[in-house]
């Protein structure tokens, strides 16, 4: 029995955005990445961490009694109860987590082992066998996690399974890059051809991330790119024409996604006591099929969305 270990955060069922069919996805923490526009900051670490929902808490003060650090606050409102966490002197034990039954306290990730998680994937078969679908592991990062990410891969794979991998590209081990060579379908997302500004969008070179582009794209492998356009730091003329042209090189391409910048992931920041960094609009409609219509023009299947 495989007794491998790894820490996620979400799975998503009946999912038609993370690959071809009907699928489910698995977020997986942890990422090498730290872009200021992430609306996923949960992923960004491996271990679990404190989700604090503060409108949840219902004053009942269970926290306070277990809590052996003096980390957490309950400021009672005429309008509900408020629970703040010093996450200074927090120490992530989780005991709060168990005595609250609000779910104002719980944990963004849990840890599982690879059959653990298998058995809750290959539920919806019957979905992937009707649609053409199957198994999306992301993230985070997947290759962040690379025997657990492998290992369940193989067992997929052992399982007749489709599997595909929403990457960030950003892999520097025989492992990682092994781990996207076997997959059936790359979601690989490319934030920027400048590579200062990818370091200063995203904390990290973009050259690994290219060749990498390169050497899969070289392989034969089914590509899906994903592009995150990101009013102010993704979607200047100079990077989007260069990323189209680059694109248009590359013959393994399937399809290029636009994705628009959006701001549902505020709300995870708050609950993690981070601030988040990025204060944009979103682009309009228009705006980003202009962008479609270039891509496009350099011969690129194109959708916004994704």
């Amino acid at each position: 029995m495989q007794k491998e270990q790894g820490v996620i955060f979400n799975i998503t069922h009946g999912s038609f955005v993370d690959g071809y069919g009907i699928r489910t996805t698995v977020f997986l923490k942890g990422c090498p990445l730290r872009c200021i526009w992430c609306c996923n900051p949960e992923g960004q670490n491996y271990e679990p961490e404190l989700k604090v929902t503060s409108h949840a808490c219902n004053g009942c003060r269970n926290c306070l009694e277990v809590c052996s650090e003096g980390a957490i606050e309950i400021d009672s409102k005429e309008d509900g109860h408020l629970v703040t966490v010093n996450r200074k002197l927090c120490t992530n034990c989780g005991k709060c987590v168990d005595v609250c039954f609000t779910g104002a306290l719980d944990f963004f990730g849990k840890f599982i082992t690879v059959d653990e998680l298998f058995n809750i994937v290959y539920r919806d078969v019957q979905f992937y066998r009707s649609s053409g679908g199957g198994v999306t592991i992301g993230g985070g990062e997947p290759t962040f996690q690379p025997d657990f990410t492998y290992a369940l891969l193989q067992k997929c794979k052992e399982n007749y399974l489709h599997i595909a991998m929403d990457t960030c590209g950003y892999t520097l081990t025989e492992k990682g890059l092994r781990i996207l060579k076997e997959a059936d379908l790359l979601l690989f997302d490319l934030k920027g051809l400048d590579d200062r500004l990818h370091r200063n969008n995203t904390g990290v070179s973009n050259k690994p991330i290219l060749q990498n582009l390169k050497t899969l794209d070289s392989l034969g492998k089914a590509i899906i790119i994903r592009i995150p356009v990101i009013p102010g730091h993704t979607d200047s003329a100079d990077n989007i024409q260069a990323t189209a042209e680059f694109l248009s090189k590359r013959s393994s391409i399937e399809r290029v996604d636009l994705i628009g910048y959006h701001e549902y992931g505020k709300v995870k920041y708050q609950q993690l006591g981070k601030e988040c960094k990025l204060n944009a609009q979103p682009l309009t409609e228009k705006q980003l099929e202009d962008i479609k219509n270039i891509f496009e023009r350099y011969g690129l299947k194109t959708q916004l969305g994704g």
